[in-house]
């Protein structure tokens, strides 16, 4: 390819594809993401990615400090 065709930016008229394979690497790019898309009344509450991460930490200590107090619950009634 000629520097000045590289230069362009545009897309070429044709590419080959007849050498792909379809689906070859979804496996691993889908082990490798994992989005989740918030509804519009969500997403205005979070400014950015940080403080998404930042809320929903907050809530998975709730919930594992909540699950270990049942756990203890459990044990102590169980003794009874």
């Amino acid at each position: 390819m000629k520097k000045a065709a590289l230069e362009k930016d545009e897309m070429r008229e044709h590419y080959d594809f007849c050498g792909g394979v379809r689906g070859k690497y979804v496996r691993r790019y889908a082990e490798g993401t994992n989005v989740v898309v918030l509804d519009a009344d969500v997403a205005k509450m979070f400014p950015d990615r940080e403080s998404v991460n930042e809320a929903l930490r907050a809530v998975g200590r709730v919930v594992e400090m909540r699950n270990q107090r049942r756990g203890r619950l459990k044990a102590s009634t169980r003794r009874a």
